[in-house]
């Protein structure tokens, strides 16, 4: 295949970043014949804390996390086994962080090896080093060494995600850690102060609850802003049952560590109540922050969206400059989704080299919330779907629900909950989705298909359901929010 520009720069496509949405886009690229370069470099968190290449997912995010939340399940499960009859010591099953973190580790640096490897049997070239722009077409890496390597391109795709951020307080820099440093701490966590309540907060705070570890976390305001805040006071619920505690209205005022080494926090609640307590881990989990800081965005003219870090894109990802793109999670007003940037990367590859014109779909993005009682959903929340079309326009089917395997355990079903959330009328087209319970993104994962397809009640009440599971709740709706009756089923198959 011939080369893709006609002009005289030295790349088809450079891409800054290589997290997932980077990599998809460069590799598929690469398919269509375009010449490609990839940058990527890691500054090391202020704990000191620096990866291999692949980005937040495989290195300090989803893979991780997801790790642990397993280890963590295999926790509990271990305790139930004797209500089924499995010989075990309960007394005795205890968490080896070290060995945990090491496994998570091995296999973090596993995939690390992997991508590199599979970036050259691609013939995309890996530059390890910092980018930012001399021009729109010319981008300049920064190597570890310090020397500066000169790359001219057709086209440039922005990747560069975004990393947590910290509070403006005494000490945070110093003494606390992010989801940047949680998963291969040298020591345990011990009693740990988890600042934040967005998703990562919560995973973080069961799987550090789960292992053992004393667990507060620290509430500015509410449970999992821009969620379904039903279903994140039940995820927070289900949490505080499990042993979590919560200190809610408050925000940290200081950091400051003791004399035998452990750190002192001080607070102050909304109420002007002040107070303090002793830790031996400080997690924030506050929000992230793009990494467009060090692009030199200005030298290539793309603008920023106002007041914010993060860029504005059109319909096809381009920025206000012709030839310059951006994925993922740098995006103003996307979903923050692995999934997402890998999908809208490999698009925009095949728009730009393969002739291809579909564009990314945003709409009906689904997610789930790996904390120990999980919360997957898609679609529209409920409030969301009364601000856009009114409250009598739309009807919210609702139940709890019992899983089967939680009876001879005895597990409490109290926050065992879904809704389907759709237009009152005609065939009741299905706005949202949401559920609380075992293996919620397995369950999600399905039925987001369907919603993507036009899904209504009708439809999903037509479908027979596989007994005994949980996914088949949903077909099973027939209370409505609107009638007032209780939506508590009397057994597993009423």
């Amino acid at each position: 295949m011939p080369p893709i520009n006609q002009e005289n720069f030295e790349y088809d496509l450079v891409v800054i970043g290589g997290g997932s949405g980077g990599l998809a886009c460069a590799k598929e690229a690469v398919k269509h014949g375009a010449k490609v370069a990839v940058l990527d470099f890691v500054t090391p968190s202020p704990k000191g804390t620096k990866w291999g290449l692949g980005g937040t997912c495989v290195n300090v995010g989803c893979i991780p996390k997801k790790l642990m939340h397993q280890a963590a399940l295999l926790g509990e499960g271990i305790h139930e086994a004797v209500s089924y009859g499995w010989k075990v010591d309960k007394e005795n099953v205890k968490l080896d962080w070290n060995v945990l973190r090491q496994s998570v580790e091995n296999h973090i640096k596993s995939v690390n090896w992997v991508t590199r490897v599979d970036l050259r049997d691609k013939k995309v070239e890996y530059i390890n080093g910092l980018g930012y722009f001399k021009d729109n077409h010319t981008v300049v890496a920064v190597l570890k060494n310090k020397t500066e390597k000169v790359l001219t391109t057709k086209h440039v795709v922005i990747a560069v995600g975004g990393r947590p951020r910290y509070p403006d307080i005494p000490g945070a820099l110093e003494y606390g850690v992010t989801s940047d440093d949680i998963f291969s701490l040298p020591n345990e966590p011990g009693k740990t102060l988890v600042v934040g309540a967005s998703y990562i907060a919560l995973e973080c705070a069961g799987f550090l609850n789960a292992f053992g570890y004393d667990t507060t976390v620290m509430v500015r305001s509410i449970f999992l802003r821009g969620f379904d805040q039903q279903m994140a006071e039940l995820v927070a619920g289900a949490l505080g049952e499990k042993g979590v505690k919560f200190i809610t209205k408050t925000v940290p005022s200081s950091i400051e560590k003791t004399e035998d080494g452990r750190l002192l926090v001080r607070y102050a609640s909304a109420e002007d109540q002040s107070g303090a307590d002793t830790y031996d881990t400080v997690l924030f989990a506050i929000g992230r922050k793009a990494l467009t800081d060090d692009l030199q965005l200005n030298s290539a003219g793309v603008k920023l969206a106002p007041g914010s870090h993060k860029i504005a894109v059109d319909d096809e990802e381009r920025t206000n400059v012709e030839n310059i793109f951006a994925v993922g999670d740098v995006l103003e007003g996307k979903p923050e989704l692995t999934p997402v940037a890998i999908h809208a990367g490999r698009l925009l590859a095949r728009r730009l080299y393969g002739g291809e014109t579909q564009k990314m779909d945003y709409i009906d993005v689904a997610t789930t919330i790996f904390t120990p009682t999980e919360y997957g959903c898609v679609g529209l929340s409920e409030e969301a779907a009364i601000a856009k079309f009114g409250d009598d326009n739309v009807e919210v089917y609702h139940a709890y629900y019992k899983p089967t395997e939680f009876f001879i355990p005895q597990k409490s079903v109290r926050y065992c909950y879904l809704k389907a959330i759709a237009f009152a009328s005609g065939d009741q087209k299905v706005l949202g989705l949401h559920y609380v319970g075992p293996v919620a993104g397995e369950v999600i994962q399905g039925f987001a298909a369907a919603v993507k397809s036009g899904l209504t009640i009708k439809t999903l009440l037509n479908t027979v359901g596989i007994h005994p599971t949980t996914a088949e709740e949903f077909t099973r709706l027939s209370i409505t929010k609107r009638s007032g009756f209780d939506p508590t089923p009397a057994t597993c198959c009423s």
